[in-house]
């Protein structure tokens, strides 16, 4: 989100499932809450393979900025299928199936 490469879109669904997270932290009974967590966190993992294919800068245009904000987007992406994991624990834990 640093150099405005990807559209408003990615950081609304990013910080939704952040918002979502804390709410599923302070709300440790609440099933729903884990559970629409999860689905975000799934949800954002589809949305930043889109994200991430379609607004790529080409090489000519890839300043030092660019390229560690695409790394960072990158780096996020690869971190979602361990928090969905680990969620889907915490999910299991609370009653969920």
């Amino acid at each position: 989100c640093m150099d405005y490469i990807f559209p408003a879109s990615y950081a609304w669904g990013n910080f939704s499932v952040l918002a979502l997270g804390i709410w599923a932290i302070v709300q440790r009974d609440s099933l729903d809450a884990i559970t629409m967590f999860l689905f975000g966190l799934l949800l954002t993992a589809v949305t930043d393979v889109i994200h991430i294919s379609l607004f790529y800068p080409s090489h000519k245009d890839l300043s030092d900025l660019k390229r560690f904000t695409v790394g960072m987007a990158i780096f996020s992406f690869l971190l979602k299928p361990l928090s969905c994991y680990l969620v889907y624990q915490m999910c299991r834990e609370r009653g969920g199936d």
